[in-house]
C-alpha cells in the first residue's frame, strides 16, 4: 500500500504478438507473460535446500472449541512467535496462529455462529480476516481495523499524510488492544475458506511468515455425498518460501521489524517468489496413500505465484468444489490451475495405481526443483466405498437478467497525483474514505475487470461467478461460486456478483499480497 518510488528501472511494457515483456534497466526485474503466466524476480535461499519426498506430509490441527452454549462455537487462538523445523536440522522462526504454520483449521458448520478470539502476541499489530467469508463489517478484516500488542506505542505507516500517492487520515484507525472477538454466522454453504493476516501495508510479510490457515464450512448437502471423507479429506495449503543460511525466512522488506516503512526492495515489487515448495509448511512433501480415492481441498496460499498442477506419469484431477462451494456437477480435468487466494477440491483415485507406485503433483508454470509440488506413494489395495456422482449440488446460474448494473474496474500501474508509482485501481490508489461501488444489497451486479499484469482480483463480502475471459466462456475449472479470479495481463474478465448479507464498507484488491501492500486497493459499500 505505500507507493512503488524512485522507479526509474521501472520496467516498460511493450505488446508484441500477443506476448507482454516487462523489461528493467539496469537489471532490476524481468518479467515475461504469454498470457498463461508470468514470472518475476526469484528470490533465492542460502540455506541448503533438502531433496525433496523426504518429508512426510504434515496435516493442520483441528481447532476445538473453548465453548459451544448458546448454538455459537467459540474459539481463542494466539498468534504468537514459535520455532518450528521447516528445513531438516535448522529452525524457522514463524509467526503462527496459536504459534502454527499452517494455523490450525477451524471447521464450522453452515448456519451455526462462530465467534474467534484472536489474540496478539506478536510484536507487530495484527488484522484477521476470514477469506470467502459472509461476515459483518466489523468482523471482515478491514486492513485498518486492527489488534495491537499490549504496550504498542508506534505510528501506523502513512497516518494522517498522502502515502505513497493515497491518503490516510489519522481516524481511519479502529484499535483492539491485545484480542478481537470476531464473528462468523457462517449463512452459506459448504465450502473451503481460510483464514490470514490483513494488516495495513504489511499482509505480505507478515502472511510470508505463517499467519495462514484452513477455515472449512460443512453443510448437510456437502455431508449427504458419498466422496471420500475422515483421512482421505486432506486439506493442502501450497505456498513458496525462501530461506536464509540459519533456516529463517527470507523476505525483502525494506523493514524487517515491520514496524516503520512498509514495502519491499525494488527488484521485487511485482510480488515476491520462493524457490521452495511448502506443502502445509513442509518442503516437497510426500504422502502414503491407499489406492483408493482421496479429496484434496488445496490452496494457493503464495503471495505472488501461480500453479498449474498435474499429476505425474498423468491421470485425472476431478473438481467438486470451487472457492466458496460445490460444483453443478464434477469436472474431469487433466490440470487445475489457482492464481494466489484460489482454491479447488479435487478428487484423485490412486486404484488406477499399482501399490509402490509414486505420483508427483507437479506445477508446470515452473521449472526445475519449483516444478515439484510433492508426491504421493501408493501403499495397498483396500476397499473404497467413496464415488463421485453426477451431480453435487443445485447451483443458481445467474443471468443476464439478474444483473442490476455494470461496473468497470482497471486495475494498472499508474502514476497518480504526486511523486512515486503506483499499483491502481481506476487510477487510483487505495484511501479508506473512497468508495468505488455502492451496490445494493441482494443485487447482482457485472464487474468488469481490466489488467496491465497479472492480477488475482479477490472480493469480500460477495461471491461471484465468472461470466467470461475477452468475451469468451470461463475455463472448466472456473466454474461455480468464487470469491477470486486471475485478470491476467491485457485481459477482460466478467464476473456476476451477488451482495447478500450485510450493509456497510467492504472491498475489494488484487491478491498478489505485494500489490495489495502497495495500495491496490478499493472501498465498496453495500446500501
Amino acid at each position: 500500500m505505500s507507493g512503488l518510488r524512485g522507479l526509474s528501472r521501472r520496467a516498460f511494457l511493450s505488446v508484441t504478438g500477443g506476448t507482454v515483456v516487462a523489461a528493467a534497466v539496469g537489471g532490476g526485474v524481468a518479467v515475461r507473460s504469454t498470457g498463461r503466466e508470468t514470472t518475476a524476480e526469484l528470490l533465492t535461499s542460502r540455506a541448503r535446500l533438502p531433496q525433496p519426498f523426504r518429508t512426510s506430509l504434515p496435516v493442520p490441527e483441528v481447532a476445538r472449541p473453548v465453548s459451544g452454549a448458546g448454538g455459537v462455537d467459540r474459539y481463542e487462538i494466539v498468534q504468537r512467535v514459535a520455532d518450528r523445523e521447516i528445513l531438516p536440522g535448522t529452525r524457522t522462526q514463524v509467526w503462527g496462529y496459536d504459534g502454527q504454520f499452517p494455523g490450525p483449521t477451524i471447521v464450522g458448520r453452515s448456519g451455526r455462529e462462530a465467534r474467534v478470539t484472536v489474540v496478539n502476541e506478536l510484536p507487530v499489530p495484527t488484522s484477521t480476516h476470514l477469506h470467502g467469508g459472509v461476515t459483518p463489517p466489523g468482523s471482515d478484516g478491514y486492513p485498518t481495523d486492527i489488534v495491537t500488542p499490549e504496550g504498542w506505542r508506534h505510528q501506523h505507516a502513512g497516518a494522517g499524510k498522502d502515502h505513497g500517492g493515497m491518503h490516510m487520515p489519522t481516524d481511519a484507525w479502529r484499535t483492539s488492544v491485545r484480542a478481537k472477538e470476531y464473528v462468523y454466522p457462517l449463512d452459506q454453504h459448504a465450502a473451503t475458506l481460510w483464514y490470514h493476516d490483513h494488516r495495513m501495508d504489511f499482509s505480505a510479510p507478515q502472511v510470508w511468515r505463517g499467519l495462514a490457515g484452513f477455515f472449512l464450512v460443512r453443510d448437510d448437502v456437502e455431508q449427504a455425498l458419498p466422496l471420500p471423507g475422515g483421512e482421505r479429506d486432506i486439506p493442502l495449503m501450497i505456498c513458496d518460501r525462501a530461506f536464509e543460511e540459519d533456516g529463517s525466512f527470507r523476505y525483502p522488506s525494506l523493514d524487517p521489524s515491520l514496524k516503520g516503512k512498509p514495502g519491499v526492495e525494488e527488484p521485487y515489487m511485482e510480488g515476491v517468489m520462493g524457490d521452495v515448495t511448502l506443502v502445509n509448511g513442509a518442503p516437497w512433501p510426500e504422502l502414503e496413500v491407499d489406492a483408493a480415492r482421496y479429496r484434496f481441498r488445496i490452496l494457493n496460499a503464495s503471495n505472488a505465484r501461480r500453479y498449474r498442477l498435474k499429476l505425474e506419469p498423468g491421470g485425472p484431477l476431478v473438481q467438486v468444489a470451487s472457492d466458496v462451494g460445490l460444483l453443478a456437477r464434477p469436472e474431469e480435468l487433466d490440470t487445475v490451475t489457482l492464481a494466489p487466494a484460489e482454491r479447488a477440491e479435487v478428487v484423485v483415485d490412486f486404484s488406477r495405481w499399482r501399490p509402490g507406485t509414486a505420483v508427483t503433483l507437479v506445477n508446470t508454470l515452473a521449472g526445475g526443483g519449483i516444478g515439484d509440488v510433492m508426491r504421493f506413494r501408493v501403499t495397498r489395495k483396500v476397499r473404497d466405498a467413496s464415488r463421485i456422482p453426477d451431480r453435487l449440488a443445485d447451483i443458481e446460474s445467474l443471468s443476464e437478467a439478474r444483473v442490476a448494473a455494470t461496473r468497470r474496474f482497471d486495475f494498472r500501474m499508474t502514476a497518480p497525483s504526486g511523486s512515486g508509482h503506483a499499483w491502481t485501481i481506476n487510477g487510483h490508489p487505495f484511501s479508506t474514505n473512497r468508495y468505488l461501488a455502492t451496490p445494493r444489497l441482494d443485487t447482482v451486479e457485472r464487474w468488469r475487470f481490466t489488467s496491465d499484469f497479472h492480477h488475482p482480483v479477490h472480493l469480500h463480502l460477495a461471491h461471484f461467478q465468472v461470466e467470461a475471459r475477452n468475451g469468451r466462456p470461463p475455463a472448466a475449472h472456473e466454474h461455480g461460486w468464487k470469491d477470486t479470479v486471475d485478470v491476467r495481463p491485457y485481459e477482460t474478465v466478467d464476473v456476476l456478483a451477488r451482495f447478500t448479507g450485510y450493509r456497510g464498507r467492504y472491498m475489494f484488491h488484487c491478491h498478489n499480497l505485494e500489490h495489495e501492500d502497495m495500495a491496490m486497493m478499493a472501498n465498496f459499500r453495500v446500501v
